[in-house]
């Protein structure tokens, strides 16, 4: 079997639960173990709210101590734990079980230590990414990767899900950006990988951490590296008559030897929404938006706006315009940096989805998604990192009408299968989660989701920190080809809908 078998609630836990609540009071401030029926509520759920489940009680430890003692506590008594952050997720990553301890990390919020000699910064991994760039912008130095959640998502969460944001195409991802993390695993022991330096001796834990989701373990202390700004940056705000003229603009810039810090795409319906949320300024009489930023020393940059101006020309682009100042660049950042708000008031309820494709593909599955949102009767807007492939489709639909989440759920499987047929991968930046869990075997056979599972057993070998999430509860990948197992209408069937 390719898979961990599904978490079954445990009545015997669920039936200890006071027992439970004030052994957890023994290990942190009585006032930081909330287990009231109505106080659990504002954790039931993540930024993924299709589904919801009520935790048995939350936990908010306020050092690492605290937290290597619950963990030591919940693993000896077999005790499900669901690590979370900021709960700014999109795939499910953080969402609770019945009888689970739900371990908040919204008191280790400070940062700890600025170093601007060693161009690093050590935080609490409840500090919020912008406020990275917020502490050190003064000296002239940011921290770089930027998901448009950036003033509410976690550091720690950066982490789980390896986010990434506008500046990844030049500067990376978290995994590039992270120096080194204290993390404690379930059975209370505390690590630290890597630090201050660049590079570390032995095996890249740290990369195998950056990205898992918190499955392997609690990160309580990260230490980032931060960037000294650029002498110039400036940006280019590129309108085409359709969307692959756009995508053909970004395959061309890549292969021309440019790597501008940020490209990113809108079709036309977010470049209304967007346009109306955040008054950006937008041309509306275009089919897409391209957003080029690039920085360096002043002379770098203008040769290299030049070139990318003779790109977008070649390609047909209907509308050029440069930023003149710091403040029209960032107008131009404003509606993108808004797409996910905006499209809440063009549609009741959407999905977000997360898939990356090789960039010469862009044209194509565009197409593709243009064809399965007739399919499926439902509108889809789409924002993405251009430079990196990292799609983001917006599928709009009502919850109010039954069959809709289903169908906007089908879609955006679809989606992501073409994504992996193309040569693309199943998440760029959100993570698997409970999300695109049964989507694992599009990508990898028995022994791939095997190898993976014998990593998670090593850290955490009762499989209780954060179980049911990223890997598939199902048959092995190889049989029938089919993707679910899960009969009827809720293929999640260990997580309600909401």
């Amino acid at each position: 079997m390719c898979a961990l078998a599904m978490p079954v609630v445990d009545e015997v836990i669920l039936n200890l639960k006071d027992k439970i609540v004030r052994d957890l009071k023994k290990f942190t401030n009585l006032n930081n173990v909330i287990f009231d029926f109505d106080e659990v509520t504002p954790y039931e759920t993540d930024a993924l709210s299709a589904y919801k489940q009520k935790p048995m009680v939350v936990v908010l430890p306020e050092n690492t101590e605290e937290v290597s003692n619950i963990l030591k506590y919940c693993n000896q008594n077999n005790i499900k734990v669901v690590p979370r952050g900021a709960g700014t997720g999109l795939s499910g990553g953080a969402l609770p079980l019945k009888d689970c301890v739900l371990l908040g990390l919204s008191k280790f919020n400070k940062i700890l230590e600025i170093d601007f000699d060693n161009r690093c910064v050590v935080t609490q991994p409840g500090v919020t990414n912008l406020s990275i760039t917020k502490a050190v912008e003064n000296n002239e130095f940011y921290y770089a990767p930027d998901p448009s959640s950036q003033i509410a998502c976690s550091i720690g969460g950066n982490i789980a899900e390896n986010s990434g944001g506008v500046h990844s195409l030049k500067y990376g991802t978290t995994t590039n950006n992270v120096l080194g993390v204290e993390i404690v695993l379930m059975d209370g022991t505390i690590m630290r990988l890597g630090g201050k330096k660049i590079e570390s001796e032995g095996y890249d834990l740290l990369g195998l951490i950056t990205g898992s989701e918190g499955l392997l373990g609690v990160v309580t202390e990260v230490t980032v590296k931060i960037l000294k700004k650029p002498q110039s940056i400036k940006a280019l705000l590129l309108g085409f008559q359709s969307v692959e003229a756009a995508g053909q603009t970004v395959s061309d810039i890549i292969s021309a030897g440019i790597i501008p810090a940020g490209m990113e795409v809108m079709d036309k319906p977010l470049i209304k929404a967007t346009n109306d949320y955040s008054k950006a300024g937008y041309p509306l009489n275009v089919e897409a938006i391209l957003i080029v930023e690039l920085d360096g020393t002043e002379s770098e940059v203008n040769v290299l706006i030049e070139k990318v101006d003779d790109v977008a020309k070649k390609n047909d682009a209907t509308y050029i315009r440069i930023s003149k100042n710091d403040a029209e660049r960032m107008r131009f950042w404003l509606g993108r940096k808004a797409a996910f708000p905006a499209i809440g008031e063009m549609s009741p309820d959407y999905i977000c989805m997360d898939g990356t494709i090789p960039r010469k593909k862009l044209p194509e599955v565009l197409k593709e998604i243009t064809k399965l949102s007739k399919k499926y009767g439902l509108r889809v807007a789409n924002c993405f990192h251009a430079g990196d492939g990292n799609l983001h489709p917006l599928i709009m639909f009502d919850s109010n009408i039954k069959s809709e989440l289903k169908k906007a759920e089908q879609f955006g499987a679809d989606i992501l299968k073409y994504c992996v047929k193309s040569g693309g991968v199943l998440t760029g930046e959100h993570g698997v989660g409970i999300e695109k869990r049964e989507l694992m075997c599009e990508m990898f056979n028995d022994d791939d989701i095997q190898q993976q599972l014998n990593i998670k057993i090593a850290f955490d070998k009762n499989s209780l920190l954060n179980p049911g999430k990223v890997y598939p509860i199902l048959h092995r990948c190889a049989e029938s080809g089919k993707m679910h197992v899960h009969k009827g209408e809720n293929k999640f069937k260990d997580i309600p809908r909401f």
